[in-house]
């Protein structure tokens, strides 16, 4: 076989868990060949480099077989080639770094560590120098 099916060749090399994944990435508009964008039935054929848009990273991939079962990991080296360039793992890094991507400052809920910075920004500094035995006694 020198050509398979986008969804089934992107399943079957495990780039996405399962075919309906990787047909709606191709859905989506996150797919794409040789830089133009790919519906799901788009057939690939070896020399073809796949673009792959997961954000913050956008992965490519050389086919090197057109596949359209599904092979053991150890297989996958064979039937392509990650030729994603080095700047977009540093994106993924910065994003790794940076903590939450999706998350806009001051939006939703507030993650555990800006709790803890709420609240030792609202608990007094002197109520630590405080001695609370006071005595309280009536004359």
């Amino acid at each position: 076989m020198s050509e398979a099916r986008i969804d089934k060749w992107m399943w079957a090399v495990r780039i996405f868990k399962t075919r309906t994944i990787a047909a709606e990435a191709c859905k989506k508009g996150r797919i794409s060949i040789n830089g133009a964008l790919a519906k799901a039935a788009r057939t690939v054929k070896p020399g073809d480099v796949i673009q792959v848009r997961k954000p913050p990273v956008t992965y490519s991939f050389k086919v090197l077989q057109a596949i359209e079962k599904r092979v053991g990991a150890k297989l996958v080296a064979e039937m392509m080639e990650n030729v994603t360039t080095p700047d977009q793992y540093e994106l993924l890094e910065m994003s790794r770094v940076s903590g939450f991507v999706d998350r806009a400052k001051g939006a939703g809920r507030p993650t555990k560590k800006d709790r803890r910075n709420l609240e030792e920004f609202t608990t007094p500094e002197f109520m630590d120098d405080f001695d609370f035995d006071f005595d309280f006694e009536e004359e």
